[in-house]
């Protein structure tokens, strides 16, 4: 038989719904499935279900034999990593060589009558992910350039919905990976954040969601909106474990991005992974969600549901202190744009970013510069006053990096804010010792899709300016069925501890329920 004939019709038909890694690695390893076989069910089920929920946009044409090469590597004796053969997306504006990265707009997508950036390389997110033998089925969909946290109903792809709540935000821009793994499309996915891109999708569709420290995994090759200060690449899973298993892969330094300098020694001997342990809240002090964060109250419904988490989590052990942070200063920080929550320092650097990441993608992309990007969207120009983007040049430094994208802007606005926030939130974790915070990710229940609604949450910009991780873990539900999430929230560099409360807490409580898509 040719090497690269298909027996994935010889084995009994595979259900990839809620398999996890383990599951998957278990299937291998009694002969249950094949990669292909598995890859081959993700498929059928993304051409049942993704014309409704539109979580893929670009799919790989090579998907089936990439999972007919690890076969071939496990058949011949490999040892192989727990990623391998395992059906995973990445979202669109992770650069994937020979595929276009649309950023979610029209003009940007030869599909929708635009033109097409097809990067040469794949970003190290991407090379990553193919080195440990992980299966990329596509790419998945997001907003115009990534710009809101709330959605992807703008893009020219269609609107995704939310995998649980089909008639609520599915959390942005990382809307279609939240969507593709919620649904069982794939087993994982990379998600990309700014402002809340990771922790919004993952808490909307009752998923694990980890934002990174800052400069703890490459985020060279992802179409930028604040490469150099802000941007962070993560995993969405359904489990903490699969989570944690794929940060494995992810972090760590590599010269194509020289930031990622900042994390050498950041990571745990062992792995993440490794790390997981199902007393990890016993004796934690905890940090709650107050004004002395952020002066913005919870919902009646989402502080009786925190009320209700405070009790599991002091049910397995832990303390917990309220609003440790009044009193700090740490909530007079923010500069949210008014009218809204969004606090954008760090953003005026968009056009030195893009430049360099255009001229990544190779001599053959379309579009080479910051100029020549301007000049092709012009006609929905994003820092026009109606763009997605009309913020930006409420920024003095931005009009300055516009003019000139070559030159670095003046950072001095966003440095300062990172230092306020890091050495107020060093003083208050070590004058309350405590080991970690824990809040409701969002302050109220999902709005419906439609409508003017965004998410509301509540660490978005704070963790995001200041560079701190978090990891987000299912935590129950409303009345209406909408997810409601916790979010754990520690110093830099701190995943491993964070990893290890969230795979405790959602070990004891089991809250997230596997959701039923509609045809």
């Amino acid at each position: 038989m040719n090497a690269d004939a298909s027996p994935a019709r010889d084995q009994a038909a595979v259900d990839p719904v809620e398999l996890t890694v383990s599951d998957v690695q278990a299937g291998f390893a009694s002969g249950a499935f094949t990669a292909e076989a598995l890859t081959q069910a993700c498929l059928e089920r993304i051409a049942r279900h993704n014309p409704r929920y539109v979580a893929l946009i670009t799919m790989n044409e090579d998907a089936l034999r990439d999972a007919r090469a690890v076969d071939r590597r496990r058949a011949a004796g490999e040892v192989l990593g727990p990623l391998a053969g395992v059906p995973v997306v990445v979202k669109d504006t992770m650069d994937m060589a020979g595929l276009p990265s649309t950023g979610g707009w029209r003009l940007l997508s030869a599909r929708a009558g635009g033109i097409d950036l097809i990067p040469a390389t794949d970003s190290p997110v991407v090379a990553r992910l193919r080195a440990a033998g992980a299966v990329i089925l596509g790419k998945t969909n997001v907003p115009i350039l990534s710009a809101t946290g709330s959605h992807a109903s703008n893009s020219w792809a269609g609107v995704t919905l939310n995998a649980v709540v089909p008639d609520r935000l599915p959390g942005g821009s990382s809307a279609g990976t939240a969507t593709a793994v919620a649904g069982s499309l794939a087993v994982l996915g990379l998600a990309e954040e700014t402002g809340g891109s990771i922790q919004n999708p993952a808490a909307a569709q009752d998923l694990v969601g980890i934002k990174p420290s800052f400069a703890l995994v490459p985020n060279t090759g992802v179409m930028p909106l604040a490469g150099s200060t802000r941007d962070v690449v993560g995993p969405i899973a359904r489990c903490v474990r699969d989570a944690a298993l794929t940060l494995d892969v992810l972090a760590g330094f590599t010269p194509e991005d020289p930031k990622t300098v900042a994390g050498i020694g950041c990571r745990p001997r062992g792995g993440y992974a490794s790390g997981l342990d199902a007393t990890a809240l016993r004796g934690k002090r905890l940090g709650l969600y107050g004004p002395g964060w952020r002066d913005q109250a919870l919902s009646p419904d989402a502080a009786s549901l925190y009320q209700r988490a405070i009790g599991e989590l002091q049910a397995r052990g832990a303390t917990v202190v309220a609003d440790p942070f009044a009193g700090s200063g740490f909530a007079a920080i923010a500069r949210p744009v008014a009218g809204t929550d969004y606090d954008p320092r760090g953003m005026e650097c968009i056009p030195y970013d893009m430049d360099r990441y255009l001229k990544r993608m190779g001599p053959k992309a379309a579009l080479g510069s910051f100029e020549a990007f301007v000049a092709a969207v012009a006609a929905e120009d994003p820092f026009a006053p109606q763009g997605v983007l009309a913020l930006m040049p409420t920024l003095p430094a931005f009009n300055a990096g516009f003019a000139d994208p070559l030159a670095l802007p003046d950072l001095s606005g966003f440095i300062a804010a990172r230092e306020a926030y890091l050495a107020v939130f060093a003083e208050v974790m070590a004058r309350h010792r405590l080991d970690a915070l824990v809040f409701p990710q969002m302050r109220g229940e999902l709005p419906p899709l439609t409508g003017l609604d965004v998410v509301q949450e509540t660490s978005v910009c704070e963790i995001n300016i200041a560079g701190l991780p978090g990891v987000t873990v299912p935590a129950g539900y409303y009345a209406s069925g909408a997810p409601f999430s916790l979010i754990f929230i520690g110093p830099m560099w701190s995943e491993a501890t964070l990893l290890a409360l969230a795979f405790d807490y959602e070990g004891a409580t089991r809250h997230r329920r596997p959701p039923t898509l509609d045809m």
